[in-house]
C-alpha cells in the first residue's frame, strides 16, 4: 500500500537553495533551474516593452498606462504558490499594489516563456491553475521557435487566438494599442 504524499509546504519552498526557481504546484514543490540566455533575453526584451508602455496611469501622454507590470511575481493561488515570468493586472482592478511579498489576486494577464525544462508545466499544471483562477490573457513564448501564442479565457477554457511565427511586428491581447516588435525577443543568429 502507498503512502499518501505529504503537501508542500510554504517552509518547503523557503529552503530550495539559489539559483533554482521554487514553486508548489498541486501540493508538489517543484524546482526547475535559473533560465538560460535565449528564455532570459525574451523574458528582458517582453518586460522592457511592456513597463514602458503600460505600467503607469491610463491615458497617459505618451503612452496607454493602465496595468501593473511585473516581472516574476510570487503568486499564491489557494494552495498553488507560482511565479510567471511576467504577469500585469489592470489599475482599474487594483488601484495599488500591495505592500506584501506575494500576491492573492490573480493577474488579468500572465506570460510564461517556456524552456525545456519548464515547457510540459508551462503548458499543462499552470496553464489549468490560470484558468481556475480566471486569468483572462495567457501569452506562451518560446525563444527556441520564435513563437508567440496568444490565450484568451472563454468559457473557463483556454482559446488559442493566435500564434506569431519568426519576426516582425505584431499588436496582440491585451496590449493591442502598441506595435510589438517580437525580432527583439529573439537572440540573433
Amino acid at each position: 500500500m502507498k503512502s499518501a504524499r505529504r503537501k508542500a509546504t510554504y517552509d518547503d519552498l523557503r529552503k530550495v537553495p539559489e539559483p533554482l526557481v521554487a514553486e508548489i504546484i498541486d501540493g508538489e514543490l517543484v524546482t526547475t533551474p535559473r533560465p538560460a540566455v535565449p528564455h532570459a533575453l525574451a523574458a528582458s526584451a517582453i518586460s522592457a516593452v511592456l513597463f514602458v508602455a503600460f505600467n503607469g496611469p491610463p491615458g497617459g501622454s505618451s503612452a496607454p498606462g493602465g496595468w501593473w507590470i511585473l516581472y516574476e511575481p510570487e503568486l499564491h493561488l489557494s494552495e498553488d504558490v507560482l511565479v510567471p515570468d511576467l504577469a500585469g493586472w489592470r489599475r482599474a482592478r487594483i488601484a495599488t499594489l500591495p505592500d506584501a511579498p506575494a500576491f492573492t489576486d490573480p493577474p488579468d494577464w500572465v506570460c510564461e516563456v517556456v524552456s525545456p525544462s519548464t515547457t510540459r508545466i508551462d503548458r499543462g499544471r499552470k496553464m489549468r491553475i490560470y484558468a481556475r483562477e480566471h486569468v483572462q490573457h495567457l501569452w506562451i513564448v518560446d525563444p527556441t521557435a520564435h513563437t508567440l501564442e496568444m490565450y484568451r479565457l472563454t468559457d473557463d477554457r483556454w482559446l488559442l487566438v493566435t500564434t506569431y511565427e519568426g519576426s516582425g511586428t505584431v499588436r496582440v491581447e491585451p496590449f493591442a494599442e502598441i506595435d510589438i516588435d517580437v525580432a527583439r525577443w529573439w537572440r540573433e543568429p
